[in-house]
């Protein structure tokens, strides 16, 4: 049976990835443009399985899509902050409307489920302070039981990594 026509769960639901997963993930995750033919020399295989693994990967939801990574500043969104959010009342239906609310908002292009005092914590990016205070104001803090909002500025980007190590 090939690969791509079945996929083994472990017992936590992980996927059993091997060797040769692992390496051709490794290069997407550096190079998602990178050409089969690339990658089969890289794994040392020929293309024929290594396309076979990467529609296996894909399938199995393993890669969930392609990206491209932008700088943010270059392209007029030069403020990021951090925003720790509370709800007044947790019952599903309260969470799962403010999750709509948020998947709604460009500004936000990440959001976490997080323990602790808050909620949630979202990545915002804009374009300037005064963008970010009119985002604050009249979108984030209307949306249907917001509690608590606390905004952490970034003054500068550290380490930004979409990769996974094994």
């Amino acid at each position: 049976m090939k690969k791509s026509e079945k996929i083994e769960k472990s017992a936590e639901g992980t996927l059993s990835l091997d060797k040769t997963d692992l390496q051709i993930l490794k290069i997407l995750q550096q190079n998602a443009r990178a050409t089969v033919k690339e990658i089969a020399e890289k794994v040392h295989l020929s293309t024929t399985p290594v396309f076979e693994r990467i529609k296996w990967l894909e399938q199995s939801g393993v890669i969930r899509q392609y990206a491209a990574l932008l700088d943010h500043t270059k392209v007029k969104k030069g403020l990021m902050v951090i925003c720790y959010v509370s709800l007044k009342e947790h019952s599903k239906n309260a969470g799962t409307k403010f999750i709509k609310a948020i998947n709604e908002l460009n500004e936000v292009v990440e959001c976490y489920n997080i323990s602790g005092s808050f909620d949630f914590m979202l990545k915002v990016v804009a374009e300037n302070m005064d963008k970010y205070y009119d985002f604050h104001v009249n979108k984030l803090s209307q949306i249907e039981n917001m509690g608590n909002i606390q905004s952490v500025f970034v003054m500068g980007v550290i380490k930004q990594s979409h990769q996974l190590v094994w």
